[in-house]
């Protein structure tokens, strides 16, 4: 590892930038000695709490949930948090991406190195040795209602600590008892409290979000750039993206969405040709006003998202210098519930009228060929892949349908209202996975379309990114298996 870079964890904030250059060059992470100190005097006053009195404190020396005035005594504490991790371990449904479970385990170092959870940092060591090492524990999408935190599948990170359940290590599903042997490793003994502190948090939430995120804010640059070849494609205007208009309805997402087209196609002999048609389709003429709407979203729900990385969201909460220990509800994901499914909605507009354009692009006007293809009728050309773009739009809107209101009574009534954000934030990635997919067919039939403008060509930058495009995804000139051009595209789109 000592070629790999390092990431600090201290006490400054951690970014989605970050985090990305952290996952992308397989970074390694260490702790800051001030945050270590910060862990130890938070343990060392717990225990001074619970060994020195009497008081009782949920989740230390009670039961959890509506098991709350359950007292225990001090000789069952540890046994109380492996039976908590044991119990809540309940995950369903698919396995996630190991990715997603990585960033969960960072952001679980994360919050606990804030150092108001009372975990030992013999715990969080190891946390930090599972990071980098990729002993990553197989976590189920399904189980939680974003509440009490993302009970069951931080319960599922949990069991790796303790030596049970499943891990990937070296890309295979393995024991983790058979890889902690392996390595040589003990399982970690849990001490008080350090099962809820791992268990309550709102990490899986935040995980998919932020690695969401990471996607979008590759995916922007994309947006852009399709868009203008579309522009130009179709052979608008370029009126609608005149300062002027922007200058008098400033809202920030729309003026930079203006800018970046003009610059995209500065150059173009296109866009400078006079045009007949007075007017453009909206999918084409108000590109600034919902691109621009979908991109000020974006930007407020990431500081929202930075914010929650960077908080304590277990409980109960300890505060060593204040003498306090308090039990609230920070683990309740209602912040991220409502972001992400408004999230959700502005990531599929992009998709939206990403599809309407792609929809006139083989409508046969503007001196374009039916269906972007020589001798239609013959050939069929880029017909269906806008219905598949039709369908992945249909499924989106489905997928939109707010999880954040919804909340279903649990825990024999002690947790009654829950957020679902856990639900908000797996849709959301199925959301931008499927953006992701109709964009690429969108650059499929913009580029297939711009050929027909020649000799006019779009601007040297764009041509540029068509010419590399065209070394993977050939012109059409009669009809072939177009899923594989679709592949081809897509995987353009997401390498490049």
């Amino acid at each position: 590892m000592s070629n790999q870079p390092t990431f600090i964890i201290n006490e400054n904030s951690i970014h989605i930038s970050d985090i990305d250059f952290i996952i992308s060059n397989n970074a390694i992470i260490s702790i800051d000695e001030k945050v270590i100190s910060n862990v130890k005097k938070c343990r060392n006053y717990l225990d001074s709490k619970i060994n020195n009195n009497e008081d009782v404190f949920y989740g230390i020396n009670t039961g959890f949930g509506s098991l709350c005035n359950k007292v225990i005594s001090n000789n069952d504490l540890k046994k109380l948090q492996t039976n908590l991790v044991k119990s809540h371990a309940c995950g369903s449904g698919d396995e996630i991406d190991p990715i997603i479970v990585k960033i969960m385990i960072l952001l679980k170092i994360k919050s606990l190195s804030l150092g108001h959870s009372g975990i030992t940092i013999e715990t969080l060591n190891r946390l930090v040795y599972m990071f980098n090492n990729n002993i990553l524990p197989v976590v189920y999408e399904m189980g939680s209602l974003g509440a009490s935190g993302d009970l069951a599948p931080l319960a599922h990170i949990s069991l790796g600590l303790i030596g049970q359940g499943y891990v990937d290590f070296n890309g295979n599903r393995r024991k983790t008892k058979e890889v902690f042997e392996e390595l040589s490793i003990e399982p970690i003994e849990l001490s008080s409290k350090e099962g809820l502190a791992l268990l309550n948090g709102t990490q899986f939430m935040s995980a998919f979000a932020t690695y969401s995120l990471i996607k979008i804010n590759r995916l922007i640059p994309w947006i852009e750039n399709i868009s203008a070849i579309s522009i130009d494609a179709f052979n608008c205007s370029l009126d609608p993206y005149h300062p002027l208009i922007h200058k008098v309805r400033p809202h920030y997402g729309q003026i930079k969405v203006a800018q970046r087209v003009l610059e995209l196609l500065s150059d173009s002999s296109i866009s400078s040709t006079k045009k007949n048609n007075v007017q453009d389709p909206y999918s084409f003429r108000c590109i600034p006003q919902v691109h621009g709407a979908s991109i000020e979203t974006i930007e407020r729900i990431t500081k929202i998202i930075e914010l929650e990385i960077n908080s304590v969201t277990d409980n109960p909460t300890i505060f060593p210098d204040d003498n306090l220990i308090l039990s609230a509800g920070n683990f309740h994901g209602q912040p991220l519930a409502l972001s992400l499914d408004s999230l959700c909605i502005s990531i599929a507009e992009l998709g939206s009228i990403s599809e309407r354009r792609i929809y006139k692009l083989i409508s046969g006007q503007r001196d374009l060929p039916d269906f972007l293809v020589a001798n239609p009728g013959l050939n069929s050309g880029f017909m269906i892949p806008q219905y598949t773009a039709a369908s992945i739009v249909s499924k989106n809107k489905i997928l939109c349908h707010p999880a954040s209101v919804d909340s279903i009574d649990s825990s024999n009534g002690q947790e009654d209202h829950v957020s679902m954000g856990s639900i908000s934030a797996v849709k959301l990635l199925s959301v931008v996975e499927n953006v992701e997919r109709i964009l690429s067919i969108e650059l499929m039939t913009s580029a297939q379309a711009i050929e027909f403008r020649k000799p006019l060509t779009t601007s040297s930058y764009l041509q540029k990114i068509i010419h590399d495009y065209r070394k993977v995804v050939n012109f059409v000139d009669q009809d072939v298996v177009l899923h594989e051009s679709m592949q081809k595209s897509l995987n353009y789109l997401l390498t490049n």
